[in-house]
C-alpha cells in the first residue's frame, strides 16, 4: 500500500550531541513537546512514551513507540506505535515510522525528521495536515527549548 509522510528539517547552534540528547531525555521531551509525562526507556529496543492531559489516570492522548535504532548522536528511528485518544482510535490503519537524524554543521547540527507510513486515502487527510502542523510546532519547540537553556 502506497503511503505519504513528512520530511522536516531545521539548523540549531548547538552540538549534535545536544541536539540529539533532547529527543530521548523526558524532561526535555516534555518541554518541547508540551507532553504531560514522558517515560524513555533509550537504548535500542527501547521505548519512548509521552502523554498529555491534566488527569495522570485519564490522559487526553497517549503515544508509544520502540527504538528500532539508536545510534547516538547521529540517528533514531522509532516504530511500533501505539495511540490512544480520549475520543476514539485513529479512522485508519497505519503503520508509522519516526527517524530522528542530526548531523554536524560548521556551526551547530541539521535536525532532520522523516514520518512516514500515512496512507494515501482521504479519510487520512485530517491527520496528515495536522501531523504536518504538528512537527512545524515541534521544531519551534525544539529550538525555542535549546536557546533556554
Amino acid at each position: 500500500m502506497p503511503t505519504r509522510k513528512h520530511v522536516h528539517e531545521i539548523e540549531l547552534p548547538v552540538q549534535p550531541e545536544r541536539v540529539f540528547a533532547v529527543l530521548h531525555t523526558p524532561s526535555a521531551i516534555r518541554a518541547w513537546w508540551n507532553a504531560a509525562r514522558a517515560i524513555v526507556l533509550a537504548q535500542e529496543g527501547g521505548v519512548c512514551a509521552a502523554a498529555w492531559g491534566e488527569h495522570e489516570d485519564d490522559p487526553d492522548y497517549l503515544t508509544v513507540a520502540r527504538m528500532q535504532v539508536f545510534d547516538p548522536p547521529r540517528r533514531i528511528l522509532f516504530t511500533d506505535y501505539q495511540y490512544y485518544a480520549k475520543r476514539g482510535p485513529l479512522p485508519f490503519q497505519a503503520n508509522f515510522t519516526t527517524e530522528f537524524t542530526v548531523e554536524a554543521r560548521p556551526h551547530g547540527s541539521l535536525l532532520r525528521v522523516s514520518q512516514d507510513g500515512f496512507p494515501c486515502e482521504p479519510i487520512a487527510d485530517e491527520f496528515y495536515a495536522g501531523c504536518e502542523v504538528g512537527w512545524r510546532n515541534t521544531f519551534e519547540g525544539i529550538q525555542r527549548f535549546l536557546a533556554e537553556v
